[in-house]
């Protein structure tokens, strides 16, 4: 038995320490070695970037309170709201939406893996929207609001290139983080169901933040659910209604209205599918500006 003992113990020895430690686990082992590239180009082994994530997922955790108490489920056509007047009379909230984009102003955005970059823009342009409409509330479209952190935003273009922030000392506005980081650096038709701009026009903001784990899936289902709402599209007796995102954007969808057919006919639900199937196409587009409220 003394024999038996010893010729174990050797042999567990002999194990690299990964394998020792859990030599059930194996596959998940192997992939702790390899190499992941980051958004700096520097390299990480995966346990360090679940530790990332894991710091990631923490940053946004704030967020995610936000979003879980203030956005409402949907309603009877599909669309989310979210309470503008609650939060800001909520002053402890309100400090807490200051207190999350302050945090992400700390962070280098270059030491974040592709898919926490992508999560960090997405939550960072909300949270920026959210705040604009907290501060100029009420309000009946984002695009009169007229002031943010006591600077004028108010424009006939609207907000977005005057809205400002600062991330790791660059500044950035709300049109940089959504078309010059998000569509640029991350192209994929996707990112227009992760940001809203606070307009019922919009795809659904989420009661949860956006998390490096799950945005995938989730971005997807949230295509679906526009796309089979009447704020994406709706059958008319002349052909298809799609909201003006896939006319703004039409480059991120293929560039022609038949790829973006394409891309709304994949999440088409069977009625808006078989109206495609038996040749309707893209007549008219529309938005609603309506705070989403």
């Amino acid at each position: 038995m003394l024999r038996n003992i010893l010729l174990v113990t050797v042999s567990l020895l002999m194990l690299p320490a990964c394998t020792y430690a859990e030599t059930s686990k194996a596959s998940e082992a192997s992939a702790s070695s390899a190499q992941v590239g980051y958004g700096s180009g520097t390299s990480e082994n995966a346990s360090s970037m679940k530790v990332e994530t894991m710091k990631t997922a923490s940053l946004h955790a704030e967020w995610s309170y936000i979003l879980e108490n203030y956005v409402s489920a949907p309603d009877t056509v599909g669309l989310t709201h979210f309470d503008y007047a609650g939060l800001k009379a909520n002053v402890a909230d309100s400090a807490r939406l200051g207190g999350y984009l302050k945090d992400l102003g700390a962070i280098n955005p270059d030491t974040l893996s592709r898919d926490e970059a992508i999560a960090f823009y997405a939550n960072l342009y909300n949270a920026l929207t959210i705040d604009l409409i907290i501060q100029n509330y009420p309000l009946d479209s984002i695009r009169k609001a007229k002031t943010y952190n006591g600077d004028n935003v108010s424009g006939l273009s609207g907000p977005w290139k005057k809205v400002k922030t600062v991330i790791n000392g660059e500044t950035l506005s709300l049109d940089d983080i959504e078309h010059k980081i998000l569509r640029v650096k991350y192209p994929s038709p996707y990112v227009h169901y992760m940001v809203n701009c606070a307009s019922v026009g919009c795809p659904n903001l989420l009661d949860m933040a956006w998390d490096a784990e799950t945005y995938v899936t989730l971005r997807k289902e949230a295509a679906a659910a526009y796309i089979n709402s009447p704020r994406g599209v709706v059958v008319t007796p002349k052909g298809l209604r799609v909201s003006s995102i896939y006319k703004w954007f039409k480059e991120d969808f293929g560039g022609t209205k038949a790829t973006v057919l394409e891309h709304i006919r994949e999440y088409a639900d069977s009625d808006l599918a078989a109206a495609i199937d038996n040749g309707a196409t893209i007549v008219d587009y529309d938005y609603d500006w309506s705070v989403n409220n």
